[in-house]
């Protein structure tokens, strides 16, 4: 990876190195907002300051840790496995083996590759998941919803209304967060950026996708795209609200290829030299290596910023090839007595979809480590062989290590 010059930032930058860890698609089908308008329209900024700024109290421990997992879907195959016949799904298996992992994380984030669009209910390549998929996210431990993704508005104006309103009420019933997109202006000033208070660490998230598959020709409510002067503004917003971390989450990239491409690293190195301290990517529904961009600044110094170009697929319908091994990213932060960031050290754990009647009855997420040599569990063997062989060549070919 090249060096990128940074510009001038008021707030403290990592100070220390991050482990190494070493796009032809269509026209956007929404407008973001600074392509109708150049900026949000004013509002009360002492108001959003006390909402994202809610407790400034000194961290009590030196370390946060972070868990991000890939593109959760929900295909036809997995509503009609997953519907009982009263009535209802059960979605109980489908992260019984990472929700101890979610759980004790400070914070967990999962990019949410559906709408919520009510009955019919539908899979791709226009998705509609039930009410109690969100729901069950939700009790697994995911605290963050990432909704901009290409497939946000595959029910329209209607079907990203009511999902938006789905979320809004798992934020009162759990606490979770969503950002991504939003309902108007006024909500949007809120989640975009999302700032979460994690300990006394206010931590940024920046969600935007390329586009989407259909749209509706409204900017309201819509989503964040790869808009560089509404990023760039959310980044600057991020400082100016005191988030001691930001991390770019953007929805990007080649489908299926294990490779990052030169779009993709392009926008990294910038985003990098803007201000991200993370970037977390998602969309090729397989994993993409990673690496680190060394940013310099105006006096000379690097901080580096590691770079996931894709975590693939955490659960999904999915059977080709590569399509059914992805990442659970962990990101631990380590902070000095005065709380601010120190250095911040990623760690992978692969996982594996498990599709029905293979391992279990239903579709399944397991960390592949804890399946190695436990061949036996399977009630289809070739599924295990699948995944030994898939994480082996997916691990040299991305050279990521677990």
């Amino acid at each position: 990876m090249g060096k990128y010059r940074k510009k001038n930032r008021k707030r403290t930058g990592l100070a220390a190195a991050a482990a190494a860890i070493l796009y032809t698609v269509s026209a956007p089908a929404v407008l973001s907002y600074s392509q109708t308008t150049g900026c949000l329209p004013p509002v009360n900024d002492d108001a959003v300051l006390y909402k994202a700024m809610e407790s400034r109290k000194m961290p009590s421990r030196d370390t946060i840790v972070l868990r991000f997992i890939g593109d959760v879907m929900l295909h036809q195959a997995q509503i009609d496995n997953a519907a009982k016949a009263g009535g209802g799904f059960d979605f109980s298996d489908y992260f019984s083996g990472l929700e101890d992992d979610l759980k004790e994380a400070d914070l967990s984030v999962a990019n949410m590759e559906f709408t919520l669009a009510g009955e019919p209910y539908t899979g791709y390549p226009s998705f509609s998941a039930p009410d109690e998929y969100a729901e069950y996210l939700a009790g697994c431990g995911i605290d963050i919803f990432l909704t901009a993704n290409n497939h946000i508005l595959d029910k329209g104006r209607r079907g990203l209304d009511r999902t938006l309103s789905v979320y809004r009420s798992l934020e009162d019933k759990y606490g979770i967060r969503m950002t991504g997109s939003a309902e108007n202006p006024e909500k949007a000033r809120l989640n975009y950026p999302l700032i979460v208070n994690v300990d006394g660490l206010r931590i940024s998230f920046i969600n935007f996708t390329y586009g989407t598959n259909s749209g509706f020709g409204k900017p309201w409510p819509g989503t964040f795209l790869t808009d560089k002067d509404a990023i760039s503004n959310a980044i600057s917003r991020s400082e100016e609200l005191g988030a001691g971390l930001i991390i770019a989450l953007p929805h990007w990239g080649e489908e299926y290829d294990t490779r990052h491409s030169v779009r993709q690293e392009n926008l990294a190195g910038w985003l990098a030299s803007e201000g991200a301290d993370i970037i977390i990517g998602t969309h090729p529904h397989v994993v993409q290596d990673a690496g680190v961009l060394e940013i310099q600044d105006e006096k000379g110094k690097i901080r580096d910023v590691p770079v996931f170009y894709s975590l693939g697929n955490a659960i999904s319908n999915m059977s080709a090839p590569d399509t059914q091994i992805g990442l659970m990213l962990s990101i631990t932060v380590y902070r000095n007595s005065y709380g601010d960031v120190e250095c911040i050290r990623p760690e992978c754990t692969f996982i594996w979809s498990s599709l029905p009647g293979r391992l279990k009855d239903s579709h399944t997420a397991v960390k592949v480590k804890d399946c190695i040599g436990h061949r036996d569990r399977w009630k289809m063997k070739y599924e295990y062989d699948k995944m030994i062989s898939t994480y082996y060549r997916i691990k040299e070919s991305t050279e990521l290590q677990d």
